[in-house]
């Protein structure tokens, strides 16, 4: 609803190119908003570079690493039984499995969430799911890219899922019900610190290379949402360990083979290269509790 009503009350700045390959242009990149986005994105930038930046630089060079690395899984795994509804509703029980698996062991055996023993294990890997990917699995085509105040890039499609966000966090409304909005109020301050100090390097490093920062991160946020909508629709098969048979297969088989003759690493849809797969059959987050294993 509020990615509608931006769109609604800035839908009259949009006008595309006359000129047919100008108009083609701008049809591709599927920004009909873009001198509105950009002027956002300009106050964006201001609120980083003046705000959200220092303070991210501020915690990244006073807390000690292992503290923020603490935090960071602490925060992972109070997001674990969100993603778990969404992987249920786009049709992924055993990647739901996995994330509820993970939430359970790791707030129990891992200090509440601080220590992803799982992982560490050789169990199931930490996979990101939300409700614009549910939105995008059942059908809902993306609509124009906006650049929203605060948030940053999404499209109109993600912009209702992600305000649909503040009413269907599993953790969120249990806290809520509870009497302790404040702690959803520290979450949400505290992971947005830890993102950005997350992304320190990485936006320091667009901002030096880009020709034209706003053009990149419209980019590079299309792709990233095209990778999750892939492996939301492979059913996150890359987050969860080899069943048994497959690690053998995936390692013995001739069509792992490089040219080489060696094992070739595959490519994880979307998120760059993988790294070599482990031939060692590893439990999943499901069978690491299993008592008969």
């Amino acid at each position: 609803m509020a990615a509608a009503m931006a769109l609604s009350m800035v839908s009259a700045c949009a006008t595309l190119p006359e000129d047919p390959e100008d108009r083609a242009e701008a049809e591709a990149v599927n920004d009909p908003l873009e001198p509105t986005n950009r002027a956002i994105y300009d106050v964006n930038v201001f609120l980083d570079s003046n705000l959200a930046e220092p303070v991210a630089q501020a915690y990244h060079d006073v807390a000690p690493n292992w503290f923020r690395q603490a935090l960071h899984n602490l925060l992972a795994n109070l997001q674990e039984p969100y993603t778990a509804g969404n992987d249920l509703l786009q049709g992924n029980p055993a990647a739901a499995a996995d994330a509820l698996g993970r939430f359970f062991i790791n707030s129990t055996f891992g200090m509440l969430g601080t220590q992803d023993v799982v992982a560490e294990s050789g169990g199931a890997k930490r996979h990101k799911t939300d409700l614009g990917v549910t939105f995008a699995v059942w059908g809902v085509e993306e609509g124009p890219y906006l650049m929203l105040p605060f948030f940053g890039p999404s499209n109109l499609r993600d912009g209702a899922g992600r305000a649909a966000d503040f009413f269907v966090s599993p953790t969120g409304q249990v806290f809520a019900t509870q009497g302790l909005d404040v702690i959803n109020n520290v979450t949400m301050g505290t992971d947005i610190v830890d993102t950005r100090a997350e992304h320190l390097d990485t936006m320091r490093e667009i901002r030096r290379t880009s020709l034209d920062e706003y053009a990149a991160i419209r980019s590079l946020y299309r792709q990233f949402r095209a990778a999750s909508l892939q492996a939301a629709r492979d059913g996150q098969k890359d987050s969860r360990a080899p069943q048994p048979g497959q690690a053998a297969a995936a390692t013995s088989g001739p069509a792992s083979a490089s040219p080489g003759g060696s094992a070739a690493p595959s490519a994880v849809q979307g998120q760059g290269t993988a790294t070599p797969k482990d031939p060692e059959v590893k439990p999943s987050a499901v069978e690491f509790v299993d008592p008969r294993k």
